[in-house]
């Protein structure tokens, strides 16, 4: 192999290489590219950092970074230095991206051996792709080191300044960060437009109509009078379904369309995260541990490791032109010519995204999913098939789909008919979005003429109530922050990551709400750091950050012209944000002990708790209100172990009958709603909570009967089928509560009066 020499070994071949990369898996893969010659190393991720002690910032002297030896790191270093010593010519190769430009200065910085390091990239580890770069040397990217110094510098400043801030007003281990906490401003925004919004009524009338000796189709009042209408009452609706049952329908118009449809460009990172997310239900720090490993290299059909898809972390929708190559061989080959376009499909990346990068796509489209499925786990499978779909789609020919609509005269009234089919699928042969997979079956509209008469067979007015906008899920929340130009490809799982473990928001059915802390916090900040905590302000940060690794800003004003009103609101906030510091006395006295009772803070709220602990570990729950919880219910009925009564106590998983001698005695029972379960196990139903706090139902027996309900039973036969115990369930009214029966099969359902729903 060719490789370029340096001034100093020009007339002498060198006789050792070595390679330095991130982790062990891409040094394993890489090592069996080359040859005896080449040492490979792994730097394991970064090998300096920020003290975490610290600051570990020099504010007062240009910013200047205090970088030490992270901790564990030290035998990886000196094993690097020991390497590099025996080194005729070092290759640094961490990731193509600012980290890991930052990771190669500071292994450069380590080895203090300038005359023989170069920097080479490669945006995936394939033979080809590691030598062509080793083939191509370069020097480390100063800029992008120092974008990356800026942004490490920025979050340190931002999060060692406000966390201790939120220890002195609110409680210890709280946490804030510069994009963090703008994420959280998202989601807690969202939920009080959620608790403002106010739910309207409206009503929609939906028909089936039959042409003579044609097949029937379905249509929906669109126009009255030839405008747009709004029916918000039941009175409204009846009126106009009596006036169309009477009126004499003909066909007004017919319009028949072929649209295009275009294929979705391939994966970013944040759209591959999204479609797992919708898809395949991993959320974004699972996809991407999937997508590191199809990266780095893995073992398919030989012993010999290869990396499956490019680079994972990119902004940038950009293909290389041998790939656009082979991709459109591969589907000339096996879909055939109607499905290859002329050209090839190109597309435009975000203004701020890195366009040396490439898109997340296979290294070779030839290697489908199915030919390797039996060398990956079930997860590297699922991720691997999307990406590739999603690649190989992206260069197929746009589909085609016919468009119908026909609008139907009654009288004043005007009812229009939608229908579509597809008359060439294109790129939906191989990649179909979601609403794709799930939307119901095609409104056909058939053949008609102006002026044919059609018969109303059926007219059905439909009740609706407008919704609240929907909480973010995983994956919106990360096409929101990405639309807000906040963060960056690298950063987006670890937001996710943090916003959850730090128990700011909780996840209920794959939607984020924000906890009563979160909420606490951002509210805060909000009304302290109204500069940081601003949505804009956090975007055009990124694009100050861009503009360092681009050259055209100096990494050093950009933190100065942060800092001093940052400082500046700082020391207002320490002087007039507002104390809410849960670990404070109360007039409680514990009825244990005798002692104070202090309010502390925990992951399900505001408790009492003894002062003596952990000698006395008495704790009482605090109301919405900071009022203490009324005493437990005492029952009619004696431990079995020690005589004592028995009361009820809530617990983290609900109710439950314990002794009221606790904790001398620890004697406990489920509370049973007093309904056989209907496996016929003999036991009976109770109340239980997840872990997240999410109510369910479920067998006493467990785990010996596993009988689960989300709906809460009642005890009330059906009186349709006999089933022993009825279901609270919504109905389409708004503040109307009914109950249904759990049998799939029967239908019965009745509404609740008032005051039973409000006590259900």
């Amino acid at each position: 192999m060719a490789l370029r020499k340096s001034k100093k070994t020009a007339k002498k071949k060198p006789e050792k290489y070595l390679v330095i990369v991130e982790s062990p898996a891409k040094a394993s893969t890489i090592r069996q590219y080359l040859g005896r010659s080449f040492d490979v190393k792994a730097s394991v991720g970064h090998i300096r950092d920020l003290p975490k002690s610290t600051l570990g910032v020099d504010v007062e002297n240009g910013f200047k970074p205090k970088y030490i030896t992270i901790k564990g790191k030290a035998g990886i270093v000196k094993e690097l230095k020991s390497a590099a010593k025996k080194a005729d010519i070092i290759y640094v190769a961490p990731d193509p991206d600012r980290e890991g430009e930052a990771i190669a200065q500071h292994i450069r910085e380590v080895i203090d051996q300038d005359e023989k390091i170069y920097r080479v990239s490669f945006n995936e580890v394939t033979k080809k792709a590691v030598r062509a770069a080793l083939e191509n040397p370069h020097q480390i990217d100063m800029k992008k080191v120092n974008a990356q110094q800026a942004r490490r510098t920025l979050d340190r400043l931002v999060g060692y300044k406000l966390s201790p801030l939120l220890w002195s007003k609110v409680r210890n281990g709280l946490s804030a960060g510069r994009v963090q906490s703008v994420a959280m401003r998202i989601v807690t925004e969202r939920e009080k437009e959620i608790e403002a919004f106010v739910a309207k009524e409206y009503w929609s009338i939906k028909c089936r109509l039959k042409p003579k000796d044609k097949n029937s189709f379905e249509a929906k009042l669109h126009h009255i009078d030839g405008k747009k209408f709004e029916l918000g009452n039941e009175a409204d609706t009846k009126e106009a379904v009596e006036t169309i049952k009477n009126e004499k329908l003909t066909v007004d118009s017919l319009t028949v369309k072929d649209k295009k449809r275009n294929p979705p460009p391939p994966f970013i990172t944040s759209t591959m995260q999204q479609a797992a997310s919708q898809r395949l239900r991993f959320p974004a720090y699972r996809t991407m541990k999937v997508a590191q490993k199809l990266y780095e290299g893995m073992e398919i059909e030989s012993r010999e490791k290869t990396g499956l898809i490019t680079y994972m972390r990119t902004d940038s929708v950009r293909v290389a032109g041998e790939a656009l190559e082979e991709v459109r061989k591969y589907i000339g080959d096996n879909l055939g010519s109607d499905y290859l376009p002329e050209k090839p499909n190109f597309y435009k990346s975000r203004k701020t995204a890195q366009e040396a990068h490439e898109a997340v796509r296979p290294t070779s489209p030839a290697r489908t999913p199915e030919s390797i499925k039996q060398f990956l786990s079930a997860d590297e499978f699922k991720i691997y098939e999307l990406i590739w779909k999603r690649f190989v789609a992206s260069q197929v020919k746009h589909a085609v789909i016919t468009t119908t609509t026909a609008d139907i005269a009654a009288g004043r009234y005007t009812i229009r008919g939608t229908g579509s089919r597809t008359k060439f699928d294109g790129f939906l042969r191989i990649y179909l979005d979601v609403e794709d997979n799930s939307k119901e079956p095609e409104n056909i509209i058939p053949p008609l003429e102006q002026g044919e008469g059609v018969n109303l067979e059926e007219i059905t007015p439909n009740q609706h109530f407008t919704q609240p906008p929907p909480r973010y899920s995983e994956a919106t929340l990360i096409r929101e922050l990405e639309e807000q130009g906040i963060g960056r490809p690298s950063t987006y799982a670890a937001i996710m990551g943090t916003i959850q473990s730090r128990d700011y928001v909780e996840t209920i059915e794959r939607k984020l709400h924000p906890t009563k802390l979160g909420r606490l916090i951002t509210d805060m900040l909000v009304k302290h750091f109204a500069e940081i905590m601003n949505i804009k302000f956090t975007a055009q940060m990124e694009e100050n950050l861009d503009a360092v690794e681009e050259g055209a800003k100096n990494w050093v004003t950009l933190l100065e012209e942060f800092y001093s009103p940052f400082i500046g609101a700082l020391d207002a906030a320490e002087k007039n944000m507002e104390c809410v510091k849960e670990d404070g006395k109360s007039d409680e006295i514990c009825d244990k002990c005798g002692s104070e009772m202090t309010v502390k803070f925990g992951r399900f709220g505001r408790f009492l708790a003894c002062s003596k602990y952990p000698e006395c570990k008495n704790t009482k729950q605090l109301s919405k209100n900071g009022e203490t919880k009324s005493e437990p219910e005492k029952i009619d009925e004696k431990c079995p172990t020690c005589g004592e009564g028995m009361v009820i106590r809530s617990g983290r998983f609900g109710k439950f009958i314990a002794c009221s001698k606790y904790p001398e005695c620890k004697t406990t029972k489920p509370v049973t709603l007093g309904i056989k379960c209907p496996k016929k196990c003999g036991g009976e139903l109770v109340e239980r909570r997840t872990k997240k706090r999410r109510i369910f139902y479920g067998c006493a027996s467990y785990p010996k009967c596993d009988f689960v309900s989300w709906e809460k039973p009642v005890s009330e036969a059906c009186p349709k089928c006999s089933s022993p115990y009825l279901v609270y369930a919504k109905s389409a009214k708004p503040d109307v509560t009914a109950l249904k029966c759990p049998v799939k099969e029967c239908d019965f359902t009745k509404e609740l009066p008032k005051q039973e729903a409000a006590n259900a």
